[in-house]
């Protein structure tokens, strides 16, 4: 498959993923009852950030210059992504006793803080962010969301190196 990993299809395979992803999030959320912690909300916007820069690759064809563009949007949202999920299982790690304070949820603090404050305050996280409510073969939500936004970059780079078609 990576032979013939030519920018096109790999834009559209990194669509498809992190929109999987995101279906599975709200599915998790809506269907099964998990509440995303403000940590979780924002690597959902990493998902979103990638899968916006992977349609934008998908319908310019990903020619000249605006496959660079596009690609680097999906970087963005993949370190965006990548310094969230580390910063909450790094929260996830902590003993108990050094686990913070619960907080207010994403959405309080988008209504009542400008967008820079509350990011800033979901990303020092709180104790909601450090429960593991979810796993699947041992390892949390945001393990696998680590796995997938790296995942997701080597699909890009891939593509990067692919001629044009």
């Amino acid at each position: 498959m990576i032979k013939t990993l030519y920018p096109r299809k790999g834009y559209a395979l990194v669509f498809a993923v992190s929109g999987a992803l995101l279906a599975y999030a709200g599915y998790a959320q809506f269907v099964q009852g998990f509440e995303p912690c403000p940590l979780c909300i924002l690597q959902r916007f990493a998902f979103i950030l990638i899968a916006l820069g992977a349609l934008g690759g998908l319908i310019h064809a990903a020619r000249n210059a605006w496959r660079w563009f596009w690609a680097a949007i999906i970087f963005g949202g993949g370190l965006w992504g990548v310094l969230t999920a580390g910063r909450h299982l790094w929260l996830q790690s902590l003993p108990p006793d050094q686990v913070p304070d619960c907080g207010p949820g994403f959405g309080f603090m988008v209504e009542f803080f400008s967008l820079a404050e509350a990011v800033r305050e979901a990303f020092t996280g709180s104790g909601e962010c450090a429960e593991v409510d979810w796993a699947f073969l041992g390892i949390s939500m945001p393990g696998w969301t680590l796995f997938w936004y790296v995942v997701l970059m080597i699909i890009t780079a891939v593509t990067l190196r692919r001629p044009l078609t």
